[in-house]
């Protein structure tokens, strides 16, 4: 099962959610632990994924060799990508 780190800036992103997307997001995180690859798709011209979650979308880096799964963003859809 893959640990799940979050960074300082995603922390930040998250606490400005409202708290109903919050818990999906959690939720949703936790579901991935055990087979990431199954839920992400990988971000173009980037090494990091993407998860879907309604309207919002996390970037996340997988690190298949430590089992880590680290969450880099999180925001709503038309702006994480910038």
């Amino acid at each position: 099962m893959y640990e799940i780190i979050v960074s300082d800036k995603a922390k930040e992103q998250l606490s400005k959610l409202p708290q109903e997307i919050r818990n999906r997001i959690g939720t949703v995180l936790e579901r991935i632990r055990i087979r990431p690859f199954h839920f992400v798709k990988r971000v173009v011209g980037s090494p990091y994924y993407r998860l879907r979650v309604c309207d919002y979308r996390i970037i996340l880096d997988i690190k298949q060799d430590k089992l880590i799964i680290f969450v880099i963003e999180a925001g709503h859809r038309k702006n994480v990508y910038k």
